[in-house]
């Protein structure tokens, strides 16, 4: 019976509730021990996450969480605080809305227009950043996130194709089912072709997710609609608000982020796995693990390190399947 999205009913969909369970039990094991500020992350609802990325092959996907595991370890995006990464924010580039899409998501308002930085590090490091805080803020009944990219302002000089790469490499490797829907708003003619360089660097997954709308095509914009409540949208984006970025109130808001998510994290090592598919913890987490060798046997583990050297690739169909498509319902 395949594991891939269905609508099942009765019998049939109470076996393949099972089989999801087996499976995510059986990931859990390769896992094997897992230091105690990595369970977090290790949670049924995320371990699901990555199975579904993978088309629930076990064996991938531990590869794929392990790879997570081994970067937040290094990189410590739990740890990246508003005041290290403000510089990045203040002309409004990245920032979470303060209203959600009609699903109840997050939105991530994108103007990469207003880049006002050169360095690639840290302009991944800062959308990791807001990453973190999307997700924090999403609801509990929410794992994914809305991208609102607006291209007011935007030019050549803006084009990185190392940038664009960087930031599919982290959001599909690290946050896997954690993007719901990416609006691409009145993107520039000569986007297009930069599109279909950079679309084979994207999983088919999540070039589905991807919409191009154009607010003088009303085909597209009725997406708009669909997704958002139009008197609480941006008028940048055919809304009706007109809040305008503020960067002292964004900055408040953040430092109180900050502060939760200091106590989510430190609530979270005293708590443990959810053992219902779909679940966030209920903070109790199993297989504590406090020594720290464990942490030096995943930062030194040689399936951890050949696993990075052979990442999956695209196949070569996807490779080369780079005609230009407007995705607009």
């Amino acid at each position: 019976m395949s594991l891939k999205d269905s609508h099942p009913n009765g019998s049939q969909g109470q076996v393949l509730l099972e089989e999801k369970r087996a499976k995510i039990i059986e990931l859990r094991n390769l896992l094997g021990a897992v230091p105690e500020k990595l369970l977090l992350y290790c949670h049924d609802a995320s371990i699901s996450r990555y199975l579904t990325a993978r088309n629930w092959n076990v064996k991938k996907a531990a590869k794929m969480l392990k790879e997570t595991l081994k970067w937040r370890l290094e990189y410590k995006p739990e740890e990246i605080h508003w005041d290290e990464i403000a510089h990045e924010a203040v002309t409004g580039k990245i920032y979470r809305s303060n209203c959600f899409d009609k699903f109840g998501r997050s939105i991530l308002v994108m103007r990469p227009g207003f880049q006002n930085t050169k360095s690639i590090k840290g302009q991944i490091r800062y959308l990791v950043y807001c990453m973190e805080n999307a997700i924090l803020n999403l609801p509990a009944d929410q794992e994914q996130m809305v991208w609102l990219i607006d291209f007011h302002g935007f030019n050549l000089s803006n084009l990185s194709i190392k940038v664009t790469k960087e930031t599919a490499d982290v959001l599909q490797n690290h946050y896997p089912e954690r993007l719901g829907l990416a609006i691409l708003y009145n993107p520039p003619k000569f986007f297009e072709p930069f599109w279909t360089v950079v679309k084979p660097f994207l999983e088919p997954k999540t070039y589905r997710k991807v919409k191009f709308v154009y607010s003088d095509n009303q085909s597209s914009m009725k997406l708009m609609e669909e997704f958002f409540n139009m008197d609480e949208l941006d008028q940048a984006f055919g809304g009706k608000s007109d809040a305008e970025f503020d960067i002292k109130e964004y900055a408040n808001r953040m430092r109180e982020d900050d502060k939760k998510r200091l106590v989510y994290n430190s609530r979270g090592n005293d708590d443990a796995c959810s053992l219902v598919v779909g679940e966030e913890p209920p903070r109790n987490l199993v297989e504590i693990v406090p020594d720290e060798s464990v942490e030096e046997n995943l930062r030194k583990s040689s399936s951890l390190d050949e696993m990075v050297a052979n990442r999956d690739e695209l196949s070569e169909g996807d490779k080369h399947q780079v005609s230009q498509e407007k995705y607009v319902n």
